[in-house]
């Protein structure tokens, strides 16, 4: 059985409920839900966005979906099995409110990575992979508020920058090309958007503008956080 990380309680305080309207989504609703879109769950390159992620509840089990697939595909092979994992981190994104909660669904899908790593290959990536993991949640996994599509500050409230998406595309070997996008040209047209206001789950992040606000050259996805620095 795959591992399962910690899964939260539905809320953590009434004034969290009251302030932000948290409230955690049972395990069995999450997976009820991705039954429902249970090939494109499962689907390595099928990007998924969540525009109020807590701790991951469903991000995470999405991840052990994809995780499964690129075991089934590629696990005769660590070399593939690597980069197909990598790639699958790379579809998942969240949009949180709370600094916290960020903070714990980022760390909570790179132990599950971590973790199904080593279960398959009996040994740990490398620093250089584990560094690549790291810069693909801290770019996937954002600070901010979904439906303005700003970034917030330390109080939750928003500020007058927009969040920036990247996407991750293979091109060939081990290379990754990087473009990074802003939400709201993302999900500019109207039903996108409106998807977004009535979501209380996943969604599929499949439209991708012509336009990007920065790309990257193609690099080997070991070395994708240098271009940061």
């Amino acid at each position: 059985m795959s591992p399962n990380p910690q899964t939260p309680s539905q809320i953590k305080s009434r004034k969290r409920v009251m302030d932000h309207g948290e409230v955690f989504t049972p395990d069995w609703l999450v997976n009820d839900m991705l039954n429902l879109v249970a090939h494109e769950a499962e689907r390595i390159d099928s990007r998924f966005l969540e525009p109020a992620c807590g701790e991951g509840a469903f991000l995470a089990p999405i991840l052990l979906r994809k995780l499964a697939t690129v075991r089934r595909q590629y696990g005769s092979s660590p070399a593939d099995y690597e980069f197909r994992a990598v790639l699958a981190l790379m579809s998942i994104y969240g949009v949180e409110l709370l600094a916290d909660n960020v903070r714990a669904c980022r760390e909570r899908l790179q132990t599950l990575w971590l973790a199904e790593y080593e279960r398959r290959l009996k040994r740990p990536p490398s620093a250089e992979c584990q560094k690549t993991v790291h810069f693909v949640l801290e770019r996937n996994i954002l600070n901010g508020n979904a439906l303005s599509m700003k970034k917030v500050d330390a109080s939750a409230h928003d500020t007058q920058e927009p969040i920036l998406f990247s996407e991750w595309s293979a091109v060939g070997g081990a290379l990754i090309k990087r473009r990074d996008f802003r939400q709201d040209e993302l999900l500019r047209d109207q039903n996108a958007r409106t998807s977004l206001e009535q979501a209380e789950g996943e969604l599929p992040l499949e439209y991708v503008p012509k336009y990007p606000v920065r790309e990257f050259p193609p690099m080997d996805y070991r070395k994708l956080p240098e271009a940061e620095s």
